[in-house]
């Protein structure tokens, strides 16, 4: 049995709020040799490894030595080197780096200008957070920029965040967006109840034409429905035209799923693309980590309880009160008030691939009997089909 890998991630969120990249850190249990079990399970991901622009960061969680380069690395990866791995040993890793002209970024600290005259080239030079002063790190970056492009890591409040950004790094990894409290006693806007009226009607099994009047309410609405259904691979054979004919090839319980897609992407809230990314990934997460566990009729519910998770923080209301208006299945409330029910441990899963060193992660798997191998190729996948979504 091949020794395991748990991977959980951080976003990289640039000043205009928007996901650029992604960081991956890996985790081991204990006993298991680090950086071979890492080139085993990063290279048992080379199918669903997310293609396209944005850079995948990896944080090696362990010294990283040259058995990590057995993983053959995709052109958009970007391993992080702390100096210590460069400055001590016999000198291959070095070699091996020199060599294999791999994207990099150094991890910041003692003895970075040694490694930043070791000969190598940094695309990236990274800070963490909580190794320095706002001032400090406003001084490294004025200080290195022209060695490589600044980012920051560990942001997890959003007065980090913008400490970061004034500090002039391009990109700060972190989960500071998921610490802002909806104020107590918002309702509702106007666009976002009309959604869940029609969510509402969908989740009824109404009549076709009493549904697509009010659609028709808001045509943008209607638009961006017949988009998501036509353009997230369906694998239909033809396209879909109106909402009858929607509802004729799919039928309620799909088109409920996509319509849901809208209520999570229609915030206007300046943290808005962030969030939607995190939703959407949880959302093809936990409809996949479903699959063979749970029946299959419950997949599409997985999928509408991760994506609604942060609709607190996406439409500016608590939690409470957003359920308060839509008629959802028992388990999907139980999963997003208190974390019970059905849903609530895959919901606990795509959480704890959100968090830092991987301790919850490692647990949450062993206790819905998932292997590392499981939740990282679903993790990834997820992470692809957010990026698709945008």
């Amino acid at each position: 049995m091949p020794a395991e890998v748990f991977i959980t991630r951080q976003p990289l969120v640039n000043r205009q709020s928007k996901i650029i990249a992604t960081r991956l850190r890996l985790s081991f249990p204990a006993g298991v040799d680090p950086m071979p079990a890492a080139a085993e399970g990063l290279g048992a991901l080379a199918d669903v490894w997310p293609q396209g622009e944005k850079s995948v960061f990896v944080s090696s969680g362990a010294p990283l030595s040259p058995e990590l380069l057995n993983w053959e690395i995709p052109a958009n990866a970007t391993l992080e080197v702390h100096p210590f791995a460069l400055t001590t040993g016999d000198g291959t890793l070095l070699g091996e780096l020199k060599n294999r002209n791999s994207s990099l970024c150094l991890d910041f600290g003692e003895d970075a200008g040694e490694a930043l005259a070791s000969g190598l080239h940094f695309r990236f030079i990274g800070f963490d957070v909580d190794a320095y002063t706002p001032a400090q790190m406003a001084a490294l970056v004025a200080k290195t920029q022209q060695v490589g492009i600044p980012v920051a890591f560990n942001a997890d409040t959003p007065q980090e965040f913008q400490a970061c950004m004034d500090a002039g790094v391009s990109a700060a990894a972190g989960w500071f967006f998921k610490n802002l409290t909806a104020p107590a006693g918002k309702t509702l806007n106007p666009s976002h109840a009309h959604i869940v009226r029609v969510l509402n009607l969908v989740r009824n099994n109404e009549d076709t034409g009493k549904i697509e009047a009010a659609l028709k309410q808001d045509v943008a609405l209607s638009y961006k429905l017949l988009r998501y259904i036509n353009s997230v691979g369906f694998g239909l054979s033809c396209e879909i035209q109106s909402f009858k004919h929607a509802v004729t090839i799919l039928g309620y319980e799909k088109l409920n799923k996509w319509l849901s897609l809208l209520l999570v992407t229609a915030s206007k809230d300046p943290m808005a693309p962030a969030l939607m990314h995190t939703a959407l990934t949880r959302a093809r997460l936990m409809e996949a980590l479903g699959h063979g566990v749970v029946d299959k009729s419950e997949y599409d519910n997985l999928f509408i309880t991760g994506a609604f998770s942060l609709l607190d923080h996406m439409l500016g209301v608590p939690m409470e009160q957003v359920l308060e208006a839509m008629h959802l299945p028992e388990p999907i409330s139980e999963a997003l008030l208190g974390r019970g029910g059905l849903y609530g441990p895959f919901l606990d899963i795509a959480l704890a691939c959100e968090d830092g060193d991987g301790t919850r992660l490692i647990q949450q798997a062993g206790l819905l009997g998932l292997s590392a191998a499981q939740i990282n190729k679903a993790q990834l996948e997820a992470l692809s089909f957010a990026d698709k979504m945008e």
